[in-house]
């Protein structure tokens, strides 16, 4: 279990108003907003990947720093960005993701003509298939 990780965004604003985002703890994670709402929400939404990304990976998370360099800071908006890794792997392991099979045409006929929800069926069989305990299902 993880708790809530805060990193500084640092949000460097364009002559239009828009703002690009990057994290100095998280290096090669960076985004870009229309405004400093959407930067807030798009800088959340990267680092939360990010640090999906690295879990996935095994590799270790940085500790969010307390404070930032001058040439980071100078000219550009410092915000804390509070993520929740653990909520966040919940939901992408969670997400429907589409796959394909294959199935002989008369059986999809008939499975077709009985309303059969295959998404359902095959999530239950493979479940049932792989001997997974209700305990282990998300």
């Amino acid at each position: 279990f993880m708790q809530n990780l805060t990193y500084l965004a640092v949000l460097e604003p364009s002559t239009d108003g828009s703002y690009s985002i990057y994290f100095p703890d998280l290096p090669g994670c960076i985004s870009a907003g229309d405004n400093l709402e959407e930067a807030a929400s798009m800088a959340a939404e990267a680092a939360s990947l990010h640090v999906y990304s690295m879990e996935c990976d095994n590799e270790e998370i940085p500790a969010p720093s307390v404070n930032l360099s001058k040439e980071d800071t100078e000219g550009n908006i410092v915000m804390p960005i509070t993520i929740h890794p653990d909520l966040f792997r919940m939901k992408k392991d969670n997400e429907r993701i589409k796959t394909n099979t294959t199935l002989p045409a008369w059986l999809k006929r008939i499975a077709e003509e009985q309303k059969v929800n295959y998404s359902r069926l095959l999530e239950t069989a493979l479940i049932d298939y792989l001997q997974i305990p209700v305990s282990g299902r998300q």
